[in-house]
């Protein structure tokens, strides 16, 4: 909940943050890869639709890191890293 709360505040307070996040198109695989590294965390609006992020720890504790492929500028298929739930495990 504490990680969330920070992702919210950053955002709030970034000015570049926007509520469409920004286009993996308009950059290239290595310049998405230093982008999420400097600020650990990304809303890909277009093409994704989500959160990237520099690695687990920004992740919830039901979630796990995994890769993605998005559009960029100079790839069609770059591995970017982003939280998802882990399905849950039921005991039949």
């Amino acid at each position: 909940m504490k990680k969330f709360v920070v992702i919210g505040a950053a955002l709030a307070f970034s000015a570049s943050a926007s509520a469409a996040g920004i286009d993996s198109r308009a950059y290239t695989c290595s310049g998405l890869h230093a982008l999420i590294a400097a600020k650990n965390f990304v809303y890909i609006g277009i093409p994704f639709q989500g959160y990237v992020v520099s690695g687990a720890s920004f992740c919830a504790t039901d979630e796990r890191l995994e890769s993605r492929s998005v559009a960029m500028s100079d790839s069609p298929a770059c591995l970017v890293p982003y939280c998802e739930t882990r399905p849950s495990q039921e005991n039949t």
